[in-house]
This record gives structure tokens, sequence and C-alpha cells, in this order.
């Protein structure tokens, strides 16, 4: 199968692909002209990298997912523990974008939106970079 084949079966960009095959993903066979030809197992593979990737989780995560998938005497506990590490980056990212959220609500509230030059969210951020500025250490 070529490029084009494996990307439709697969759901990912070439591009992706491609980014895939220079990591080391996935190996495709190459024929003397130098063009790709993917197997079954290598758009089984995409496949799955790119539900993993759907999910998050990281190259590296998908690395060793890969992996285990491979490993036929694997441990569940094994991928468990790869999941339940994404699950915490997860939970710690919607904790920050709940309180970004609520903080940027605030002063979307606060701000009247009219003709005056007032404005509480610029005054807000110029206050965080006050704050912040190495003069004030």
């Amino acid at each position: 199968m070529n490029i084009g084949d494996v990307a439709s079966f697969s759901g990912l960009p070439a591009k992706t692909i491609r980014y895939y095959e220079d990591i080391g993903l996935v190996q495709p066979l190459r024929k003397e002209n130098g063009y790709r030809t993917f197997r079954e197992k290598d758009v089984h593979k995409l496949a799955f990298l790119g539900r993993a990737r759907a999910l998050g989780f990281t190259i590296e995560d998908c690395r060793s997912l890969l992996k285990l998938y491979a490993d036929t005497d694997r441990t569940s506990a094994e991928v468990k523990q790869i999941a339940e590490e994404h699950l915490k980056r997860i939970d710690h990212k919607v904790t920050e974008l709940t309180e970004m959220r609520a903080t940027l609500s605030h002063l979307v509230e606060s701000c009247a939106g009219d003709h005056r030059p007032d404005c509480p969210i610029l005054a807000d951020l110029a206050k965080q970079q006050t704050e912040n500025s190495p003069t004030k250490a």
C-alpha cells in the first residue's frame, strides 16, 4: 500500500505518517525507487497511534504503548500505569483551565466594554506583568 492509501485507511495525514516514520514509530518497507510500501500491520499500528494521540497520549506514551501492545508477556498493570499517569496530567490541565476560565470570566464581566478607556482586563494583565517583573525581586 502507498502512503495515500494508508492515510485514507488510518485517518492520519501523510505528513503525520512521514513524521511517525522519521521518529521510528513505524518502519514501512522501501522499494528500490525509494517509495514506501506499507503492510497491513503498519496501517493497524498507525490507526492505533491515531487513536492514542486523539486521547492526548504523548509520543513517548505511544512508543511505550506500542511496545506493550506487541509484548505478549505484558501485564495490564503496565498499560494501566501509563494511562493513569496521563489521566493525572489531564486532570491537572482541566484544573488549570477551570481556574483560567473563572479568572477570565470575572474580568470579562468586570469590563464595561464601552467607549471609555478604563479596562479591568488590561489592568489585570498589566498587574500580573508588574508583579512578575525582574525589578520587583
